[in-house]
């Protein structure tokens, strides 16, 4: 369906986002008198670039599935009847790592928009060497010697 004004905004924070191709999204507060809100005007133009985002937020227009995956609005897009299981095909991928490595990469990965080099290349230091003394690293290892998927945190 579609994602329009603040269910688009709500979207656009979201780390993933999965589509059915019929799906649609817009900030489309402008073709009521709005001003975009919930967070739109600061993910938009992060995760399209500022010229293509002031188009959408001045036009309030709407964009199709397909659009909005080649422009990074969208991971993916899948038929309709297949939504549901990629959804959670991933979210299981996502939920069967290991927690702490994925919440420190999320935040560098966050904070490397507003960082310089030096100070990712730092933050991703010292996250690695903490995931080298992690339980998660050594059930990785062990699960890679032994040919078999690793079990964070189980």
């Amino acid at each position: 369906g579609a994602a329009a004004g603040a269910g688009a905004s709500l979207a656009l924070a979201c780390d993933l986002r999965i589509a059915s191709r019929n799906a649609s999204i817009g900030l489309t507060f402008t073709r009521i008198g709005l001003h975009p809100d919930w967070g739109g005007a600061y993910f938009l133009p992060r995760l399209i670039g500022s010229a293509l985002a002031a188009e959408l937020v001045f036009t309030g227009g709407m964009i199709n599935a397909k659009r909005a995956e080649r422009l990074g609005l969208f991971n993916r897009v899948v038929p309709p009847d297949d939504l549901a299981a990629t959804v959670s095909g991933l979210a299981g991928q996502v939920a069967g790592g290991p927690p702490e490595v994925i919440a420190a990469a999320k935040q560098t990965l966050r904070r490397s928009l507003a960082a310089d080099l030096d100070e990712i290349l730092e933050m991703e230091a010292e996250a690695q060497l903490e995931a080298f003394r992690s339980p998660a690293f050594a059930e990785g290892v062990q699960a890679f010697l032994e040919k078999r998927a690793p079990r964070f945190g189980r």
